[in-house]
């Protein structure tokens, strides 16, 4: 399995080949493990070097300490380095996209491009997240699933895709609780309006049509807080896109991410 050690933590990640290729790294969602990108990988390492990676307290990676916003995104770096990657260009999902726009923001020569998807500078209230985690602390992560599932996918794909919806279930109730519950309070604390009026690179902010917890009003307003990005949302989609629709996900960003090489990259 590939581990590495990255900012004193044991951190699980996955890179398709070529080493020397421009790279792609993938930031999962909350509750989600590097699985969350299997239906888009094999689309976008025809194009690129593609890294995904368990954040911390999540699937195989070292839960830590309790982290901020500004601790998931030294993460990141943290791996960057330990890979020997200078620059990359960068795709969050939901907190991973929060980590996407702190990352940038806070580090804009590793950023060559950003996509942000089913995310937005603030998610919820303190109240919304105190209560979810006060529910995983009482009865664990089966308490909240059903409820969680509900939001991540659209009525029809739990109707038409039921195997998959379970096994999502299962990825999200053998997450860590503790892991859980210190990306939530990340989440929490997060308030990331000045942030984004630092990024510089080409940014993508995509929504699903469907998402009651990032909504497409909320891709709007970061699409309108980061100077020159632009905003599309996907048809038929919830939360959680690239798994929900991954053939108009990966037909929407690639595109992106190709048009932002640097001069002179292939």
């Amino acid at each position: 399995m590939p581990f590495i050690r990255a900012g004193g933590s044991t951190v699980y990640y996955d890179a398709t080949a070529p080493r020397d290729g421009p790279t792609v790294v993938f930031g999962n969602s909350l509750g989600t493990n590097v699985h969350v990108w299997d239906a888009v990988v094999e689309a976008f390492a025809a194009a690129f070097r593609v890294v995904r990676f368990d954040m911390r307290g999540h699937g195989l990676t070292d839960a830590g300490p309790e982290p901020t916003m500004d601790d998931l995104a030294s993460d990141v770096v943290a791996l960057l380095d330990a890979l020997k990657l200078e620059r990359i260009r960068y795709v969050g999902l939901s907190i991973g996209g929060m980590i996407g726009q702190r990352l940038a923001a806070a580090h804009p020569a590793r950023v060559e491009a950003l996509v942000l998807c089913a995310t937005a500078n603030r998610i919820g209230t303190p109240e919304v997240w105190n209560q979810r985690i006060e529910a995983v602390r009482d009865g664990g992560m089966a308490a909240i699933s059903s409820g969680v599932l509900a939001r991540w996918f659209t009525p029809e794909t739990h109707e038409r895709r039921s195997e998959e919806i379970a096994g999502f279930r299962n990825m999200l109730e053998r997450t860590p609780a503790a892991g859980y519950i210190g990306a939530c309070a990340a989440i929490r604390d997060a308030d990331l309006l000045a942030d984004d009026a630092r990024i510089a690179c080409p940014t993508l902010v995509v929504a699903g049509a469907a998402d009651p917890v990032t909504p497409p009003a909320d891709a709007f307003a970061l699409r309108d807080a980061i100077v020159g990005a632009r905003a599309q949302v996907i048809a038929g989609a919830a939360h959680i896109v690239p798994a929900e629709r991954p053939q108009e996900f990966a037909d929407l960003v690639l595109p992106f991410l190709r048009a932002s090489r640097p001069a002179g990259v292939l």
